[in-house]
């Protein structure tokens, strides 16, 4: 009783000490702003007739302070452009493999199709989604993972993994046996119809699991009158993407021109082609995802929930590093020649015009003169900021000790943006705003090989860095 009297006597002083803006709160706010301040008129006057606070905000000595060259650098295959959609993930994921396909074709230039695997990323959340209404099918409406699936039943954003489940099931094809279309290359409206769609199949789901059914005959049949909402939403679903991106071929013939002039042929299936173009090591067993999240503890694996596209897929499952040991891993990747599936915060201090991200580019708070610094683990928790975008991580220069200076990727926004395509970034910003790798374990130390074996931290699907 005493325990549940000071409770009440703490919540009831935090209630006192609220307080909202008073006639005396409210003057001293106003007079703590020096508006005869010479200054603070100069600011004022810009920004009231130029809202671009990044271009007044820019550090010029900055912005031509990055050269974009570079003592080591893998090989790269030319600039491709994911238009407006989100599937930077899986141009980065096949961006990586194109240099091998060139070499084993002997071909001068060479994509895959990502609007095939597109077509069976969508189609295969589609089903996770509606198999996940069924299983949170007693839960409340505001239960939050309800919640978070119902956000976006279906979106083109992704991750590594997502790359894998859909090769290692559909395979993969040449960009010519399945090109790219008006929508998916500008995936919005296409992806407001479908989630649109899969709401009202998810709702029907929760409707029919509701419906009382007593004895086994009963339930046996609710059990299959859901799969036949499940399935009838699939054909709806196969229908809208066939129609927006095309139907995924189930054989083709490539043709092709090798780099002496001679015209080739290749009849394939997707799986046959890709099992012939797959590296050898390629998968979870030799690959790994390596992140450094300062808000959890390092040298531990953690898996997402229900990160992934295929049902039967693997979940997103990465090991927490310090920065030093990620960086010293993909140095030592990128002097092996092997290019990594790397993302960050790309929005932070970039810019955009010279194609160099720099901590200091940009100083918006000091021409406010207001001060909002946060180092990366309260960015984190407040959400201002979270990776945003994958790009292949390609080149690293170093001073006289070889120790890292700044670093490249090679993206996925067409050769006119950043620095004919590429984007070079100090090492101070890795530190700052890149958060996942996707390396090779043989490049990390004992510690982080030892950190492998241990049973991953299972984080909730609304978790907040996801």
């Amino acid at each position: 009783m005493k325990r549940i009297l000071a409770l009440g006597a703490l919540f009831a002083s935090f209630a006192l000490s609220a307080q909202s803006i008073n006639p005396d709160m409210l003057q001293r706010i106003q007079g703590s702003f020096q508006r005869d301040d010479a200054a603070t008129r100069a600011v004022q006057n810009i920004l009231t007739t130029n809202a671009d606070l990044r271009s007044n905000a820019l550090n010029h000595a900055k912005a031509a302070a990055t050269d974009h060259l570079f003592k080591y650098r893998t090989d790269v295959s030319g600039i491709t452009d994911q238009e407006r959609s989100g599937r930077c993930w899986l141009f980065t994921s096949t961006n990586q493999i194109r240099p091998l396909v060139m070499k084993k074709y002997n071909i001068p230039a060479f994509k895959f199709s990502n609007n095939y695997c597109y077509f069976w990323d969508i189609f295969e959340k589609a089903n996770l989604f509606l198999e996940n209404m069924k299983a949170t099918s007693a839960a409340p409406w505001d239960d939050r993972a309800v919640v978070e699936y119902l956000k976006a039943p279906v979106a083109d954003g992704g991750v590594w993994n997502l790359f894998y489940n859909v090769v290692e099931k559909y395979g993969i094809v040449p960009a010519e046996v399945m090109p790219e279309t008006a929508n998916s290359n500008n995936t919005s409206q296409m992806l407001g119809a479908i989630n649109e769609y899969l709401r009202a199949a998810g709702y029907r789901i929760r409707e029919a699991a509701a419906a009382p059914a007593k004895g086994k005959k009963a339930v046996a049949e609710r059990a299959a009158a859901l799969d036949k909402i499940k399935e009838d939403a699939l054909c709806g679903v196969y229908r809208i993407l066939a129609l927006c991106l095309g139907e995924p071929p189930a054989q083709f013939t490539w043709r092709y021109t090798t780099r002496d002039g001679k015209i080739e042929s290749l009849s394939s299936t997707p799986m046959e082609f890709w099992k012939g173009v797959r590296p050898a090591d390629f998968g979870p067993d030799s690959y790994v995802m390596i992140m450094n999240d300062p808000t959890r503890e390092y040298y531990k694996r953690y898996e997402i929930e229900n990160y992934r596209n295929t049902y039967e897929g693997i979940n997103w499952v990465y090991l927490n590093l310090p920065n030093e040991d990620i960086k010293a891993a993909a140095l030592a990747s990128i002097k092996a020649g092997e290019p990594m599936y790397a993302s960050c915060d790309v929005g932070k201090q970039h810019n955009r015009s010279t194609g160099v991200m720099d901590v200091d580019m940009y100083d918006v708070q000091q021409l406010l003169g207001v001060d909002a610094k946060m180092d990366k683990k309260a960015r984190i928790l407040t959400r201002q900021s979270g990776s945003s975008h994958a790009m292949l991580l390609v080149a690293c220069d170093t001073d006289a000790s070889d120790v890292p200076t700044k670093w490249q990727f090679e993206n996925s926004w067409g050769p006119s943006a950043g620095h004919n395509g590429y984007l070079t970034f100090t090492d101070e910003w890795f530190s700052e705003y890149m958060f996942r790798v996707v390396i090779n374990r043989k490049f990390l130390d004992a510690k982080a090989i030892d950190a492998l074996s241990s049973e991953p931290v299972k984080l909730p699907v609304w978790d907040y860095m996801f």
